[in-house]
């Protein structure tokens, strides 16, 4: 395959039923199940400053996210990986981008609840997302909760799960705050409403153990292991509102922005601190091949 001509004008790519479209490709229909009933799974990788970390992992996440939601992953790992590289060709090499792959169900049985597999179509979107400045944000707690596995599929990644995430945002952002830690069914941390959580007490580092309410997502996976090789005790367990209130530094790890600082919960200020600046340039080293 020739490496097409970039042409800068052009914010999205998808490939969809074997081709190339620019910009925002109608994929579905009225009748389809993913659009209306919601059997969509979707992963998220990140490209900027000519790097793509833990890719692999993403590619590989999707399939087990369709898998655990009932659909057909139809395209290998290996596949997936080929098609990102023809999409990552079509922008500027330093471009700061979102990389997702995507699956969803077609049509439905009887009665359209259940979805076929065998229906499952799949699409890779790439498009422009410049990456947030680590400004820091100020979060409050959330009255909304994080669902458990007998009632949401919290082993996948979900299009399904993230209304629940947009309406936390809605109401954080209607009492002046950018953002907001969730609590799970026992009133127990989970997570930020769109990253995972970690707080750092007396240079020990602290995050919620994966109790299946929440996505431990790969950039937390990797944050941690970071923070370990470095020499950092990193505990994960069951944590309270109140222990984020008492912590010395709070900071978010996920894809979209990788690691970020949170400056404020609810009346609490924090400051960006040394724990978040480690995380952070041990993920920028990593990210670009720098570790020993």
């Amino acid at each position: 395959m020739t490496t097409p001509e970039i042409d800068a004008t052009i914010d999205t790519w998808t490939f969809f039923e074997g081709a190339w479209h620019p910009g925002n490709v109608r994929i579905m229909g009225p009748r389809s199940h993913g659009a209306w009933l919601g059997s969509t799974v979707f992963d998220g990788a990140r490209a900027f400053e000519g790097v793509t970390p833990d890719l692999d992992l993403h590619l590989a996440r999707v399939n087990r996210s369709a898998v655990a939601l009932g659909l057909e992953p139809k395209v290998t790992v290996e596949a997936w990986s080929d098609l990102v590289a023809q999409g990552l060709s079509r922008f500027a090499p330093d471009a700061e981008l979102y990389i997702r792959p995507m699956y969803w169900a077609e049509s439905g049985f009887a009665g359209g609840v259940r979805f076929d597999p065998a229906s499952t179509n799949w699409c890779l979107s790439i498009y422009h997302a410049p990456m947030p400045l680590p400004s820091g944000v100020r979060a409050t707690l959330s009255p909304f909760r994080r669902p458990s596995i007998e009632v949401a599929p919290v082993d996948a990644k979900a299009g399904c799960l993230y209304p629940n995430g947009a309406r936390a945002l809605t109401e954080a952002l209607s009492r002046g705050f950018g953002n907001c830690l969730m609590l799970d069914g026992l009133g127990n941390v989970a997570e930020f409403a769109n990253a995972n959580a970690f707080l750092a007490r007396d240079g020990i580092v602290y995050t919620p153990v994966p109790n299946g309410v929440f996505l431990a997502g790969i950039t937390r996976a990797r944050v941690i292991a970071l923070l370990r090789k470095a020499g950092v005790a990193v505990i994960e367990k069951t944590l309270r509102y109140d222990d984020f209130l008492k912590a010395d530094e709070v900071f978010t790890a996920g894809n979209f922005a990788k690691v970020a600082p949170v400056t404020g919960l609810d009346d609490v200020r924090f400051e960006p601190g040394p724990m978040f600046r480690m995380a952070r340039q041990l993920y920028w080293d990593f990210a670009h091949g720098r570790m020993a």
